[in-house]
């Protein structure tokens, strides 16, 4: 059930989006165009304190206009590496800088219609540097106890995809401990 691709060509083309149109034949030979969405990587820190706490941020997302609790995150950048990522944007976004850093888990959030992919980091012994540089980030940092993630998911007051995953790898990791101990 393989898809193949014969070609592919920009529709739209910024740093942020490339927008491209790709000429695939399906399985049962037929050929069409497929819109792909080009994205850049993305890196999630979720840092989590001795007491089993995550840092969170409230933010407010214009595009859905919507306020969540969501991970400190940000696109990788050429030549960095995914965790380097994951550890400049905490300390940007929060003023915090990550002690040890794992992967937690990885993830394709729409690959049907996007190849961009999630990093997500869990950082211990983050401590606090200086106040975020990154000024329109979110309105407020708060300490969120791991206990209370469950019920904030239910309330929708996390909804962003990459937020969820981490966050959902978060409770995972707890009950079993770091991937391939439990």
């Amino acid at each position: 059930m393989r898809w193949t691709v014969h070609g592919e060509h920009t529709l739209h083309d910024t740093a942020w989006v490339r927008l491209r149109s790709l000429d695939v034949e399906q399985p049962d030979g037929a050929r069409t165009d497929y819109h792909v969405v080009r994205l850049r990587d993305l890196a999630v820190t979720a840092a989590v304190d001795d007491r089993q706490r995550v840092l969170m941020m409230w933010r407010h997302r214009f595009v859905t206009d919507t306020w969540a609790w969501e991970l400190p995150m940000g696109l990788v950048e050429d030549g960095e590496t995914p965790e380097t990522a994951a550890a400049r944007e905490l300390e940007e976004e929060t003023g915090w800088r990550p002690g040890s850093m794992r992967e937690l888990i990885y993830a394709q959030p729409a690959a049907g219609i996007t190849d961009s992919q999630h990093f997500v980091f869990r950082a211990d012994g983050a401590r606090r540097v200086a106040e975020p540089t990154e000024r329109n980030e979110s309105d407020r940092l708060e300490w969120i106890p791991l206990s209370e993630v469950h019920g904030m998911i239910a309330r929708r007051e996390i909804v962003s995809s990459a937020t969820l995953v981490g966050v959902m790898a978060l409770l995972l990791d707890r009950e079993t401990g770091p991937a391939g101990q439990g």
